[in-house]
């Protein structure tokens, strides 16, 4: 992808998060705002929204980018060359803007004139964008050894205190997330809490084709690290859909099965889907 030069944009995307509640997904802490023309680090460290006038972390806005042919594309992981511009709105916010003109005009002052086409659909290809983020890093913690699966071993190691991380696909049942929930409460020795997994918003089906098993309902992570590094990216996407909290979904398959069973052989599991939605490549 090129763009007018002028911004140069690392290659790398600090993905740190601080607190178990931000490590969980739970409150999908954001950056601390400054108000309109607050000072702009030269360090890179913050960037503005372009919509909302605000400063926040790079780490924790969408990036914006120009393909050669003009179209404003989606750079979740800016590593795009070229000037950017940022936004930290969510997708609700965004089909506002665009459809009053606003991310036009924004756009076009960020880009300095250069000719533009901003795609009818670019809400939902940042969400895609997002989405392949999330999953990506969880395949990657997966290969590590650091991703678990499974409802049995799940509470094994939640009862043994060795659990960082716990989450729900959006379609798991209640009474088996409560189950876990409850073990990880245990081993971390917080009854009594309300500390419970973040629900994600992708179902059992989404998260079986991300990460190349059946019937993927349950996921946690035995490193506090882990969970760190996988914070970013999931608390970006859920700002994007307006799920500070654990509410809501994105549906990827038919109605799901009432019964939470799991891969490891509990009952038959859902077929993957033959293909994931995927966005572009940089």
């Amino acid at each position: 992808m090129r763009t007018p030069h002028n911004e140069r944009v690392s290659d790398t995307s600090a993905e740190t998060a601080t607190g178990r509640e931000r490590a969980s997904g739970r409150g999908a802490a954001r950056g601390t705002k400054k108000p309109k023309g607050a000072a702009h680090q030269d360090d890179g460290a913050e960037r503005r929204c372009i919509l909302s006038g605000e400063h926040d972390a790079r780490d924790t806005l969408i990036r914006l980018a120009i393909s050669p042919d003009g179209h404003v594309l989606p750079d979740v992981l800016a590593r795009a060359p070229g000037r950017g511009a940022w936004i930290g709105v969510t997708r609700g916010e965004l089909e506002t803007a665009m459809a009053k003109g606003k991310l036009k005009g924004a756009l076009a002052r960020a880009f300095k004139g250069a000719p533009l086409s901003i795609p009818d659909d670019l809400p939902a290809m940042i969400e895609t964008a997002l989405i392949r983020a999330f999953t990506d890093r969880l395949g990657l913690e997966m290969r590590s050894g650091k991703l678990l699966t499974g409802s049995d071993r799940i509470a094994e190691h939640a009862r043994g205190g060795v659990v960082s991380w716990l989450a729900h696909a959006a379609d798991a049942a209640p009474d088996g997330n409560r189950k876990l929930d409850q073990a990880w409460r245990v081993g971390q020795e917080a009854e009594g809490s309300g500390m419970t997994g973040v629900t994600l918003p992708l179902d059992r089906a989404a998260l079986s084709v991300a990460l190349g098993r059946e019937n993927v309902v349950h996921l946690a992570l035995t490193e506090s690290a882990a969970a760190e590094r996988l914070s970013l990216p999931l608390s970006r996407l859920l700002h994007f859909l307006s799920r500070p909290d654990h509410a809501g979904t994105i549906s990827t398959s038919g109605p799901p099965d009432d019964a939470d069973h799991d891969e490891d052989g509990h009952a038959p599991g859902v077929p993957p889907r033959s293909a994931m939605t995927t966005t572009m490549q940089d």
